[in-house]
C-alpha cells in the first residue's frame, strides 16, 4: 500500500496551513474581506480533505456506497455553514445556500461532469446506470412539491399560508421517512466491489490514517463554518454583493468543493457510474435528507428554517428536477447537454446578483 504522493502531501500541508492562518484572522478580527476569503478557500481545501479520505475508504466499496459516502461527508461544512447562520439570524444565507447547494451540483457540477466524461468517452456520449438519476428527480420532485405548496399557498395569503412552520415540520418528516425507504433499498443493492467494468484501484491510505483524516477535517469543518459566517455579512457589505449571491454562489460552491472536485476526476478516469453517484447522491441527500433535517433542527436555534422559498427558487427548482429528468433519465448524456446545465446555473447565478 502506497503512502500519499508528494502533491497530495503538500496539499494536506497547505490546507492546515491556511486554515490555521483563517483561525487566526478570526480571532483577531482582520478585516472582512480578507477573513472571509480565508475562510472559504480553507472550508474548499477541508472539503477537498474529506473528498480525498472518502475516495480511499470508498475503494473498498461499490458506487453507491461510495458516493454516498462522499456525499454525506462532504455536506458537512454545507451543514455547519446553515447552523451556525441560523443561530445568527442569517436566514437568507441558510436558505440559499441550501437551494444554492442543489442548484450547483445538479446543474453546475453536474453539468460539467458531463462534459468531462462525455468527451473522455469514445464515442462522445458518457453512459451510466439509470436508476439513480431516475430517483433523485424522483425526491427532488418530492421536496419540490412541498415548497411549491407552501409557495401558492403564501402568494393566495389563504387560512394555510398562518400555519408554515406547522406545514414545514409535517413535510421534513414525509422526507426523511421517504428519504430512508430509499436509501436503504439502494444501499443494499450496490454491487460488490470489483463488479462491472469500472477500474478500481487499491485503497494508498490505511484504515486508521482514512479515518483520522476525516475526523480531523469534518471537526476543523466546525470550527471554519463559524469564522466563514462571522466575516459573511461585513464582507458581502463591504463587496456590495447581495445575501442571495452569498448563499446560492459563494457558500454553495465552496461548501460542495466535494463533489466538484471528485466528479471531475472520476469523470476523467472514466469512472462513469461512480462520477454520477457522487453527484447525485449529493443532489438527493440535500433535498430530501439535509434540508428537511435542518428544519428539525431549526427548532432549537435561534431562528426557525422553513420550506418557504421566494418565487424565483421555486420556480428554479421545479425547472431544475425537470432538467434532470430530462437529460439524466435515459442513462447517458451528450456533452452540449452537460453545457446546457452549466449554462442554466451561470443565468441563475447571474439573477441573485440583482436579488
Amino acid at each position: 500500500m502506497s503512502a500519499v504522493t508528494p502533491i497530495e502531501r503538500f496539499l494536506l500541508a497547505a490546507i492546515a496551513l491556511l486554515t490555521a492562518v483563517a483561525g487566526v484572522a478570526d480571532r483577531q478580527s482582520w478585516a472582512a474581506v480578507p477573513r472571509f476569503a480565508l475562510a472559504t478557500l480553507a472550508l474548499a481545501g477541508l472539503a477537498w480533505v474529506v473528498s480525498f479520505a472518502t475516495e480511499q475508504l470508498g475503494e473498498r466499496f461499490g458506487p453507491g456506497v461510495t458516493g454516498m459516502m462522499q456525499s454525506t461527508l462532504g455536506n458537512l461544512p454545507e451543514l455547519f455553514v446553515v447552523i451556525f447562520a441560523l443561530q445568527k439570524g442569517e436566514l437568507i444565507v441558510a436558505q440559499t445556500a441550501l437551494v444554492g447547494s442543489i442548484f450547483a451540483n445538479a446543474l453546475l457540477v453536474l453539468g460539467l461532469v458531463i462534459v468531462v466524461g462525455a468527451r473522455r468517452a469514445p464515442d462522445g456520449m458518457m453512459r451510466f446506470s439509470k436508476r439513480l438519476p431516475r430517483d433523485t428527480a424522483t425526491l427532488l420532485q418530492v421536496t419540490a412539491f412541498i415548497i411549491v405548496l407552501l409557495g401558492l399557498s403564501l402568494a393566495a395569503h389563504d387560512p394555510a399560508s398562518h400555519h408554515v412552520k406547522a406545514i414545514s415540520i409535517v413535510g421534513a418528516v414525509c422526507l426523511l421517512v421517504v428519504y430512508l425507504a430509499w436509501v436503504v433499498p439502494y444501499l443494499r443493492s450496490d454491487p460488490p466491489p470489483g463488479a462491472g467494468d469500472e477500474t478500481r484501484p487499491a485503497p494508498r491510505l490505511g484504515l486508521r490514517l482514512t479515518l483520522a483524516l476525516l475526523a480531523v477535517a469534518g471537526t476543523a469543518s466546525a470550527f471554519v463554518s463559524d469564522w466563514f459566517i462571522n466575516a459573511l455579512a461585513p464582507a458581502i457589505h463591504t463587496l456590495n454583493l447581495s445575501q442571495a449571491f452569498a448563499g446560492l454562489v459563494i457558500v454553495a460552491i465552496a461548501g460542495n468543493a466535494v463533489e466538484n472536485t471528485a466528479g471531475l476526476v472520476l469523470a476523467y478516469k472514466g469512472r462513469a457510474d461512480l462520477a454520477i453517484s457522487v453527484v447525485k447522491n449529493s443532489v438527493a441527500q440535500i433535498a430530501a435528507f439535509l434540508f428537511p433535517l435542518l428544519v428539525l433542527v431549526s427548532l432549537l436555534l435561534a431562528t426557525t428554517l422553513t420550506f418557504a422559498l421566494a418565487p424565483v427558487y421555486i420556480g428554479a427548482l421545479v425547472l431544475t428536477a425537470l432538467v434532470l429528468g430530462q437529460v439524466t433519465g435515459d442513462g447517458k448524456a451528450a456533452e452540449f447537454e452537460g453545457w446546457a446545465l452549466v449554462a442554466l446555473y451561470v443565468i441563475l447565478a447571474t439573477l441573485t446578483i440583482y436579488e
